[in-house]
């Protein structure tokens, strides 16, 4: 890195540019305990609940499983398994809607409880076993990111570069969302073993503990546990949206920025989420497999916001319910906070591994979008901008489908934080042209690819008939070398030549057809001539 380490380790925290100071709105839900959720009767999980490809799957319908047993397996592209949530018989796999922006459905085993929460046999591990079987076992527990984008864990750990530090991630910066407060709160312990099995993973020799100012009673609940762990520090930053971005958090604890285009570990950093070291902490030390994570139920249509413990694979409905769901006209509600979450089509779909909040405003608590208006060119968007990007370019050239104009400005570098949608004026929806571009450009990447492995696969058909035609004409020119040869020895060895015999009968034939000819003509001049009267 090349920011002074003793800057760090003095405890500076720099700045990032742009972000906003919305309305907060945690003591909504974050005044009570964690909650455990009573068990749905049914439960849905999809395969792919993290960003990569899904499992390989394990389970048919009818079969019986356990609390804790893997339904897929991991497999290419960064996939990894799912586990059933509780014991039970497994009674679909089909199609169903998921919780996703786009509101279409994938594969999901649907999962009928039997009520008694019957467990599989957990498997620890220990520290002492190698870099590259504890790596494993968080695979197989099927753990991502919590924090919201749901990278693959092992992935992460898997890169081999020497690292400075490793960052967890309690920032939790949207407002509303208090599902890692609470868990900071309460399991602190749990969440620095955690942080210390990752920091031995990834060979980080020292850790920072991120949150930010208006976490109080988790700032003394890490302060309580962290002088068991001389290795880690807290790091309390500023109340700012979207602090807890990774690339805007990193400046902060580091002043250093993350590359366009780059990861932490460019840099040597390393970030996760505390919900995830919590998890890792449960997988390696007590062999339990990600089958349920804190949600926060929030907004002013529900009667007991809170946060709760939720087998993944929960429907939105269960839960609703229990917190007392009081729906009224037209009602939203957002899986996620009201900056980067999304408005779910059906309560039907389940929990995930990415599911870190339901909000349920009312009319008057969450305004619903005005019509867009243009843009007036008021330059908002780009103060605000956290990644210093143009939005207001960004968004013309998505309306106009320029993707090599999109690559151009950096639209990846875009964390979708919602902050130039907040203070627009003009209520332009600019996060979503983003994501819509940022789709169709992944689609273009993929189409392309495809056409690209085709090509690569016709014009190796073509090289291996060829060659296989070469291959051909070659053994039959050495047959032909070896049969003249045998001739050749054969003669030389007293033997009549073959040759000689073919050139005989050639003669023959030769002949044969001359005494036919003639013959024939002998027979014509035998014929009595007709005289003329």
């Amino acid at each position: 890195m090349s920011i002074p380490i003793t800057l760090i380790e003095q405890g500076q925290i720099w700045s990032f540019p742009g972000g906003i100071h919305p309305p907060q709105r945690k003591q909504l839900s974050n005044t009570t305990p964690i909650a455990t959720l009573p068990l749905a009767s049914e439960f849905y999980l999809p395969l792919r609940q993290h960003a990569g490809e899904p499992g390989e799957l394990l389970v048919s319908v009818g079969d019986h499983v356990l609390k804790g047993q893997a339904v897929s397996a991991p497999g290419l592209n960064n996939a990894l398994p799912v586990h059933a949530p509780t014991s039970g018989t497994i009674i679909a796999i089909e199609a169903r809607p998921i919780a996703h922006p786009s509101g279409l459905a994938d594969t999901v085993v649907v999962l009928s409880a039997d009520g008694l929460d019957q467990a599989a046999q957990p498997q620890p591990h220990s520290l002492s076993s190698d870099r590259t079987q504890l790596i494993d076992a968080l695979r197989q527990a099927g753990i991502a990111g919590l924090g919201g984008a749901g990278f693959p864990t092992a992935q992460k750990l898997a890169l081999q570069r020497p690292l400075e530090y490793l960052i967890i991630n309690g920032v939790e910066c949207e407002p509303y969302i208090s599902a890692d407060d609470r868990l900071m709160r309460e399991y602190a312990d749990e969440i620095l073993r955690g942080t210390e099995i990752l920091m031995h993973i990834s060979g980080a020799a020292k850790a920072l503990i991120a949150l930010e100012d208006n976490k109080p009673d988790a700032i003394d609940a890490f302060k309580r546990v962290l002088p068991k762990y001389p290795a880690m520090s807290l790091r309390v930053v500023p109340t700012k949206y979207p602090s807890g971005g990774e690339k805007q958090l990193i400046q902060l604890l580091t002043g250093h920025q993350v590359p366009s285009r780059g990861l932490p570990s460019d840099i040597g950093l390393l970030m996760h989420n505390v919900g995830t070291a919590y998890a890792v902490h449960q997988a390696i030390d007590l062999g339990l497999p990600l089958t349920q994570r804190v949600v926060t139920v929030t907004g002013e249509n529900v009667s007991k916001p809170g946060n709760y413990w939720v087998p993944l694979g929960t429907p939105v409905a269960h839960l609703l319910a229990h917190a007392g769901f009081k729906p009224e006209q037209a009602q939203k509600v957002i899986m996620g906070g009201p900056m980067m979450g999304f408005t779910l089509g059906n309560l039907q779909v389940p929990v995930v591994k990415i599911t870190n909040c339901l909000l349920v405003p009312g009319a008057q608590e969450l305004s619903p979008p005005a019509d867009e208006m243009p843009c007036i060119r008021c330059g908002a968007c780009a103060d605000v901008c956290p990644a210093q990007l143009l939005p207001q370019q960004l968004q013309w050239l998505a309306k106009a489908n320029d993707y090599d104009g999109l690559n151009k400005q950096n639209l990846f570098d875009c964390i979708e934080c919602g902050a130039c949608a907040y203070v627009c004026p003009s209520e332009i929806p600019l996060v979503h042209y983003y994501r819509k571009a940022k789709a169709e450009i992944r689609e273009i990447a993929r189409e392309k690819s495809k056409s690209e492995v085709a090509r690569e696969r016709f014009e190796a058909r073509k090289q291996r008939l060829e060659r296989e035609k070469q291959e051909r004409l070659e053994r039959h020119r050495l047959a032909a070398e070896a049969r003249q040869q045998a001739q050749q020895q054969a003669v030389e060895q007293g033997a009549p030549n073959p040759n000689d015999a073919v050139q005989a009968a050639i003669a023959r034939a030769k002949a044969r057809k001359a005494a036919q000819a003639a013959a024939a003509e002998q027979a014509a001049a035998a014929e009595p001539q007709d005289d003329n009267p």
